[in-house]
C-alpha cells in the first residue's frame, strides 16, 4: 500500500463499513467525510495491518443496522441502565450483522495498535467511537499465517489530536475478539507492548494517546485495559463517567495508566439537545438515560494509575444527581492498589471525591464490592484533601483512625496520615452476593465490618478478628518495611511462623511478625519484611488471568504473611 491513498471523499449511505483496510500495509486514508453508514466505518480486517495512516477523517452517524433497528450492543454500565442492563451478549449472535461486534459499531476499529491515528473525528456513532479491538493472534484470512504478530504485545505507533463526542463510549481499549470474532466486556484485550512483539522477555514499551479529547458520551469518555497507558493533555467534558482504566499485568510495570496536564468537565455551557422528559426538566441532555446516575470524572480501577497536574470543573452535587471530580469504578470487586495517587490536581465548582452509598442500579457488577470497600487515594501533595502524602479512604471504621484521619462525612471518606496498604486474607470469598460460609467479621473503634476480599488498612491499627472457620492466612502488601497491624483472634491459640512472645507486651514492642496466645485467643503482630518474598493469593486463583501476566485474581507479592490456627 506504499504510495497508496483513500484521499478526500465522502462516503454515506453505505450497508456496511466505509473504508476496510485488509491485509494491506502503510496505506494513507486522509480527508474523509462518512456520514449515515453501516457496521465498523475505517475498519482494519484481520490485525495484520501495519504502518497505515488515518489522518484527518470525521466519520458521523456511524449505526448497526440500515433499517433504523437500534444496535443490540454488548456493553458494561449501570445495571439500572436500559442501554446495558438489557441486550447482554445476545447482539453478537444476530442474523443481520456481518461480524459479532457489529452491533456495537465503532466509527474507528482497530484490530492492531502498530497504525497511525491522528486528528481524526468520531462522532455520533450508535455505540462505540475509537475501539482499540486487539486479538490475540491475526483473525480471518490470516489466521495461523502469522506466526510473529502478536497485537496484545505491539505498542500504539501513534494516537494524537483524535476526538471522538456524542457516542455511546468515546474510546474503548478493550474488548478484543476471540478466533470466532465474539468478545466479552471484561477479562479479555490485555495489553503490554514489547520492543520486540514475539520476545514478552524484550523491554516494555509504552503507548502514548496524545491530545484526546472526548465529550457528550452517554457512558465514557474513556475506557482502557492495558499497562503503561499515557494520557497527556487528555480533555473529557460531559460523559457520564470520564476516564476509566483496567490493568493487564499486575505488578510488572510502574504503572497501569498515566494522565498529565488534563481537564475534566462535569457539565459544561453546552446544554445539548433535552429531549427526555426528564431531560427538559432538568434544562441540558444528560449523558445516562438514569436520571439521578452520579457523574465522575475520574475512576480509580484495578491496580495502579497516576493522575498529574489535571484540573476538575463543573462536578458539582445537585437536586437531581450526585456528582464527584473523583471515584472509584463504583461497588467493584475486581483488583485495587492503595498506591493509586494524585498530585497537582485542581478543583473548580466540583465536589473533589466521592465514595457513594452501595445503590444497587449504579452498579456494572455483583460482586461483593471487595476492591471498592480497599479504595484508596493517596494523595502525594495535598492537593486533593489539604494534607501532603496522605490517603483519602472509605470511612468504614477499619480504614480510617479518629486520631490520623479527618472525617469527611460529605466525601463519605476520611482523609489520612501515615502508611496505608492493604489486609489480607487468603481464600475464595466466592463473588457472587450469596451468603458466606463461615464469615469473617473485623472490628474495631466500635464499628464492625464483614470482610469479603479486602480492606485498606493504616500501620498501627489494632483489628479484631471473629470468625468459625479453622484456619486463616492473614497478610499486608503495599506497605512499608517496618509498617505493623495486630490482629485478636478469639479462638485461635496457634501460628504457622513468627516468633512467638512472652506477653502482650512483649508483642507490642516485637519488631518482626510475632504471636502470643493469651487465654482462649491468639494475638498476632505481622511486620511488613518485603524483601522475604512472600505472596498471597486475592480472588480466584487464575481469575482473569492475562498472556502477559496475572490479572485481577492471583498470587501476588505480600510484606507480611502468617497462618494462624485453632
Amino acid at each position: 500500500g506504499q504510495g497508496q491513498y483513500v484521499q478526500n471523499a465522502s462516503i454515506h449511505n453505505t450497508y456496511s463499513r466505509c473504508v476496510t483496510v485488509h491485509g494491506t500495509n502503510n496505506l494513507r486514508i486522509e480527508n474523509n467525510v462518512t456520514f449515515d453508514t453501516v457496521g465498523h466505518c475505517f475498519f482494519l480486517e484481520d490485525a495484520v495491518e501495519t504502518g497505515n495512516q488515518f489522518v484527518h477523517n470525521l466519520g458521523i452517524l456511524t449505526k448497526c443496522h440500515p433499517d433504523g433497528k437500534p444496535c443490540v450492543p454488548t456493553n458494561l454500565g449501570p445495571a439500572g441502565s436500559v442501554a446495558t442492563s438489557q441486550p447482554g451478549v445476545s447482539g453478537q449472535s444476530a442474523k443481520d450483522i456481518l461480524i459479532p461486534s457489529d452491533n456495537t459499531a465503532s466509527t474507528f476499529w482497530i484490530t492492531n495498535p502498530d497504525n497511525i491515528y491522528r486528528d481524526n473525528v468520531a462522532a455520533g456513532s450508535e455505540a462505540i467511537g475509537f475501539w482499540f479491538a486487539l486479538p490475540e493472534k491475526p483473525t480471518g484470512a490470516h489466521e495461523g499465517k502469522n506466526p510473529n504478530v502478536f497485537p496484545r504485545r505491539t505498542a500504539v505507533r501513534e494516537f494524537s489530536g483524535n476526538t471522538a463526542h456524542s457516542n455511546f463510549d468515546g474510546f474503548m481499549f478493550d474488548r478484543g475478539p476471540k478466533a470466532d470474532g465474539t468478545f466479552s466486556v471484561g477479562g479479555s484485550n490485555y495489553h503490554l507492548a514489547f520492543a520486540n512483539p514475539a520476545d514478552p522477555n524484550s523491554p516494555m514499551k509504552g503507548s502514548v494517546f496524545a491530545n484526546f479529547t472526548s465529550y457528550k458520551n452517554r457512558h465514557g469518555g474513556v475506557w482502557g485495559r492495558g499497562e503503561l497507558h499515557l494520557f497527556p493533555n487528555l480533555h473529557v467534558a460531559d460523559n457520564a463517567v470520564g476516564f476509566t482504566h483496567a490493568a493487564s499485568a499486575v505488578g510488572r510495570t510502574a504503572y497501569t495508566s498515566r494522565i498529565t496536564d488534563g481537564i475534566f468537565v462535569g457539565e459544561s455551557a453546552n446544554i445539548g439537545t433535552p429531549t427526555t422528559k426528564a431531560e427538559i426538566a432538568y434544562g441540558r441532555s444528560m449523558p445516562n438515560d438514569i436520571a439521578d446516575f452520579p457523574i465522575r470524572g475520574y475512576e480509580y480501577y484495578d491496580m495502579r494509575h497516576d493522575v498529574v497536574n489535571t484540573s476538575f470543573v463543573n462536578f458539582q452535587p445537585n437536586g437531581t444527581r450526585n456528582a464527584a471530580a473523583i471515584s472509584y469504578l463504583m461497588y467493584t470487586s475486581f483488583g485495587m492498589s492503595s498506591e493509586n495517587a494524585i498530585e497537582g490536581a485542581k478543583f473548580v465548582n466540583s465536589r473533589p471525591v466521592d465514595f457513594p452509598q452501595v445503590v444497587r442500579k449504579w452498579s456494572s457488577d455483583f460482586g461483593r464490592g471487595n476492591a471498592w470497600r480497599g479504595a484508596a487515594i493517596h494523595d502525594k501533595d495535598g492537593s486533593v484533601g489539604g494534607v501532603p502524602d496522605s490517603y483519602i479512604v472509605i470511612d468504614n471504621g477499619i480504614a480510617n483512625d479518629d486520631q490520623a484521619c479527618q472525617l469527611r462525612p460529605d466525601w463519605h471518606a476520611a482523609v489520612c496520615k501515615g502508611d496505608y496498604g492493604h489486609f489480607n486474607i487468603a481464600g475464595n470469598f466466592g463473588f457472587g452476593s450469596e451468603a458466606i460460609a463461615d464469615p469473617v467479621m473485623l472490628s474495631r473503634n466500635g464499628r464492625r465490618y464483614e470482610y469479603t476480599g479486602q480492606t485498606t488498612i493504616r500501620s498501627g491499627a489494632e483489628v479484631r478478628v471473629e470468625t468459625g472457620k479453622k484456619d486463616l492466612s492473614l497478610s499486608l502488601n503495599e506497605m512499608d518495611d517496618g509498617s505493623w497491624v495486630i490482629f485478636e483472634l478469639p479462638g485461635f491459640s496457634a501460628a504457622g511462623g513468627g516468633v512467638q512472645q512472652a506477653s502482650l507486651a512483649a508483642l507490642l514492642e516485637a519488631k518482626v511478625t510475632s504471636y502470643f496466645p493469651d487465654k482462649g485467643k491468639l494475638w498476632v503482630k505481622l511486620v511488613v519484611d518485603n524483601a522475604a518474598g512472600q505472596t498471597v493469593m486475592i480472588g480466584r486463583p487464575g481469575a482473569g488471568v492475562s498472556t502477559v501476566g496475572p490479572g485481577p485474581g492471583g498470587a501476588f507479592a505480600a510484606g507480611a504473611g502468617l497462618t494462624v490456627t485453632r
